[in-house]
């Protein structure tokens, strides 16, 4: 179910009073888990089943993680649950990429082909399956306890403004709302209404214009684009691809906030950075500082000398990439941030650095919009034709008609996206920004951009949020 389906904003309002109305902790846990559950089982009526049995093992693997259980027990406890968990992730989303790519090398040699499952991917099972690590690791660093009832653990794991595209949380960060549900605010729900507004907007007024056009570039054949098609087509998705996943962190952020609760920033305007590694500290920053938490850091991070650190940089960003899908364009795309990352640290931080903001900033947009060119096509095949017509060494043949509003919408996105100025757009977490929200003429605007939207939903056919495949 979608934040802006008909269905769900008719719903919602009965599920928000019926929360105002329950009294006491216990009652608004329930209220909230049931919620929840009830949300994810309308679009993954099977896989719930195993999330709850899933999450049943690694609340009972959780007491044996933390002292005074011994050692050796709470190893095997501990790689028990991360086995539990990444099971799913290896029979849902690789199992058949793997299979493919084994009878691939197999085929020459005559022998038989495994057989594809052809299971459908849980939406948002990448997102569920990290933050259930998360509890099990942190457990048992000492970080956090175990979760005083499967309850708690399941409305953790279930909270449906996160559910389906993060933000990825800790457990440890959200176990006192969990424990005690905050009272709401009038404030509360202004401000997470008008951020729910506004992620609304990104998506359904921005990124959707832009993704119709960029859904028939990546469709038509690269050998037939011209260089300024594919630029163009390049330079949506780019704006596409980051107004559609920071308009879903706003709309979970906003409905969190709705109830009281408090999730964590996921974006920080990413395409003003002036580096790569600036970048990766503005995008998706919770999957970012998950990979240093539980990756970075467990593998050595930057204390066992050059070679070391820039090896695990590597790996973190080839898990990165396999972590957002099954296939060899994710794999590239995650070596390409790690070589870059790697330059960085080497040379080009610096270098950029001593060229001023300006050029920095340009240099680091161009890499990251090959690296969306790569993240977007659909095999290592489109991607060097894909490349080559970037390059303008295309027969440009392809009739593709630009619609009307894309000009408009690309020309917005742009000045959202690199303009300082537009601190609406910014992060919302300070007392001064949040009294700039709410001026009467920021609030009418978000109104305004409310109503457009919906009527845009209600009248064009949607676009699921991009990262709802992972």
């Amino acid at each position: 179910m979608l934040f802006y389906e008909p269905l769900f904003l008719t719903i919602f309002p009965a599920v928000y009073a019926f929360y105002l109305l329950a009294s006491g902790a216990s009652a608004k846990k329930a209220a909230l888990l049931g919620t929840s559950t009830l949300f994810y089982l309308w679009g993954e009526p099977l896989f719930v089943l195993v999330l709850f049995a899933s999450a049943a093992i690694d609340h009972a693997l959780s007491f044996y993680l933390s002292d005074p259980a011994p050692a050796r027990t709470r190893r095997l406890a501990l790689a028990a649950g991360v086995a539990n968990n990444l099971g799913i992730l290896i029979v849902y989303k690789y199992a058949d990429f793997l299979a493919d790519n084994i009878n691939a090398v197999l085929a020459p040699a005559g022998a038989g082909r495994i057989a594809l499952l052809h299971l459908a991917l849980p939406i948002g099972v990448s997102f569920v399956v990290f933050e259930k690590i998360t509890y099990l690791v942190d457990t048992y660093r000492g970080v956090s306890r175990p979760a005083a009832s499967f309850a708690d653990y399941c409305l953790f794991v279930l909270f449906f403004p996160k559910l389906l595209a993060g933000p990825i949380l800790k457990y440890h960060e959200m176990k006192h709302q969990i424990a005690a549900p905050p009272a709401i605010r009038w404030s509360d729900f202004q401000t997470g209404f008008l951020r729910f507004a506004r992620g609304l907007g990104r998506k359904l007024l921005i990124a959707d214009p832009l993704g119709s056009f960029v859904s028939q570039i990546f469709a038509a054949d690269p050998a037939t684009l011209s260089a300024g098609h594919a630029w163009l087509g390049l330079a949506c998705f780019t704006l596409q691809i980051y107004f559609d996943f920071a308009g879903y962190s706003d709309m979970a952020i906003g409905l969190a906030r709705m109830f009281g609760f408090r999730l964590k920033e996921n974006f920080n305007a990413p395409y003003i950075a002036q580096s790569m590694t600036e970048f990766w500290r503005r995008w998706h920053i919770s999957l970012t500082t998950w990979i240093r938490d539980y990756l970075y850091v467990p593998l050595g991070g930057n204390q066992r000398g050059g070679a070391r650190t820039y090896f695990n940089l590597w790996v973190c960003f080839l898990a990165s990439g396999l972590w957002h899908g099954a296939s060899w364009n994710f794999i590239l795309w995650g070596a390409y941030n790690g070589l870059f990352l790697t330059l960085d640290r080497l040379f080009l931080r610096d270098a950029m650095a001593r060229c001023g903001r300006t050029i920095a900033t340009a240099i680091t947009l161009f890499i990251v919009m090959i690296g969306w060119a790569i993240f977007r096509s659909d095999s290592p095949a489109h991607l060097v034709s894909f490349l080559s017509a970037l390059g303008g060494r295309s027969q440009g043949a392809a009739a593709l008609e630009i619609p009307a509003e894309v000009p408009f919408t690309l020309i917005l996105g742009v000045f959202i996206s690199l303009l300082p100025a537009t601190r609406l757009y910014g992060p919302l977490a300070h007392a001064h920004e949040m009294r700039t929200l709410l001026r009467g003429t920021t609030v009418a605007a978000l109104v305004v951009i409310y109503v457009l939207a919906i009527a845009r939903a209600v009248t064009v056919p949607f676009q699921p949020f991009i990262y709802f495949r992972f």
